[in-house]
């Protein structure tokens, strides 16, 4: 379980709902819910913001045990665009509030990253939102945020996998009490399922490399949001509380990581999406 800075806790694993829309996305996304996740994590470019609310409805969960994410989008950078973005959210979601709104890209050309986390801390005032958090914000996207609002956010969520381990910005989050959030933490295409490193790990623990990879996270303080529509891989996802790792494991497994290992040219200092 991880925590955030005022000790609110939040679940070991969370679930991506990128690409899930439409039936079949609610009844991948109602079968997360049904073996366990208890973390959502949308944004507006998701475009699945509905079926986000109606799977968490037809769950019949309590609200308050569900955390539900969303991100808004670099067309909505500037104060009241930002604000205006959570209160569409929160329409299409069906909810009175998010648990955690998310600036998607900060896109530094524009200038705006500071400006949108702002606005967001006014939602979270206006009670829209309760925690403020950021992804793909760089450490000195994360400063500027602290120097100007005097909070940094409560999570930043980066890319994280095996090739791309973010060393540097666990040891920043750490410093500044930000949860790091992986997203693609398996890899993707370039999942490192047959890397010497995690295959040993798996066969010597008797699970699957994904779990190993998984835990490898946990082990490292990170919050992974992995993605499938698949039941049993949704529950054996979730299930990586059952072992653990020893020190030279993780350490073998980070080694894995190579300057250039992000899945596409996503370096947040020159990537920007609307």
């Amino acid at each position: 379980m991880h925590t955030l800075r005022d000790g609110t806790p939040v679940p070991h694993v969370g679930f991506g709902t990128y690409p899930l829309r439409g039936e079949e996305g609610i009844e991948a996304m109602l079968s997360a819910l049904e073996v366990g996740y208890r973390y959502l994590d949308t944004a507006v470019n998701y475009e699945n913001e509905p079926e986000v609310g109606e799977a968490l409805r037809r769950s019949g969960l309590p609200r308050e045990d569900v955390l539900v994410a969303t991100k808004i989008p670099g067309r909505a950078h500037r104060r009241d665009a930002a604000i205006t973005s959570v209160e569409e959210s929160l329409e299409r979601l069906g909810l009175e509030q998010v648990d955690v709104a998310l600036v998607h890209w900060p896109n530094p050309s524009q200038g705006h990253y500071v400006e949108a986390v702002e606005a967001l801390i006014e939602c979270r005032d206006r009670g829209l939102v309760r925690y403020v958090g950021t992804s793909n914000y760089t450490e000195s996207h994360l400063r500027e945020v602290l120097a100007a609002t005097g909070e940094a956010p409560v999570l930043n969520q980066v890319e994280c996998h095996p090739l791309f381990p973010q060393q540097e910005m666990l040891r920043v989050h750490e410093e500044l009490g930000v949860l790091t959030q992986a997203w693609s933490p398996l890899g993707k295409q370039e999942a490192q399922y047959d890397a010497a490193p995690v295959t040993e790990a798996a066969e010597r623990a008797g699970v699957s490399p994904a779990q190993v990879i998984l835990r490898w996270h946990l082990d490292r303080g990170v919050m992974p949001l992995p993605k499938s529509g698949t039941r049993s891989r949704q529950e054996s996802n979730l299930d990586v509380l059952g072992f653990e790792l020893v020190p030279e494991e993780v350490e073998a497994i980070t080694a894995l990581g190579r300057p250039d290992g992000r899945l596409f040219d996503g370096d947040p200092e020159t990537h920007e999406e609307m």
